[in-house]
């Protein structure tokens, strides 16, 4: 496979969020796939010239999922249950970015462990423009992971 450089970003699919596909796996955009690991600093007795940076675990934001209001779909029920209920039911995702325009097949993938809704929010609606009405769902998830076939390798 041609590697395509720099990749394009429109052409995405996020898969098991819900037992619907299709609607329930198109979105207008994703964010929080990043990671960054904390440092403690541990100061030395009789060492003042610095302070020792001990790597610590990562940490990851938010999943963030971005899409036109749909009424009816698994991703809704998911997000009520848990915000309307207290249920919680993790879920692993996989995020794929495609080849956009040049090609559907997929360049990479993130595999999104244990996510589950944290908030849910609606776009302003408001009379004076023709906008969308646009859903926000947050996910919080206990790590991600990018297999090597991902990069070709």
């Amino acid at each position: 496979m041609a590697a395509i450089y720099p990749p394009t970003s429109f052409s995405f699919i996020v898969n098991g969020v819900s037992t619907l596909e299709g609607i329930d796996s198109q979105f207008q955009s994703v964010t929080g796939l990043s990671t960054e690991i904390g440092v403690e600093e541990y100061a030395e007795g009789g060492e003042n010239r610095f302070l020792h940076q001990l790597p610590m675990r990562p940490k990851y934001p938010n999943l963030v999922l971005r899409r036109g209001l749909i009424t009816n779909s698994g991703l809704i029920k998911w997000s009520r249950d848990a915000m309307e209920k207290f249920q919680f039911e993790p879920r692993d995702l996989i995020i794929t970015l495609n080849g956009g325009a040049e090609s559907t097949a997929p360049l990479m993938v993130w595999n999104v462990i244990g996510a589950y809704p944290v908030k849910w929010d609606v776009s302003e609606f408001n009379a004076e423009e023709n906008k969308l009405a646009i859903e926000t769902v947050e996910l919080k998830y206990r790590y991600f992971t990018i297999p090597s076939a991902s990069f070709g390798l």
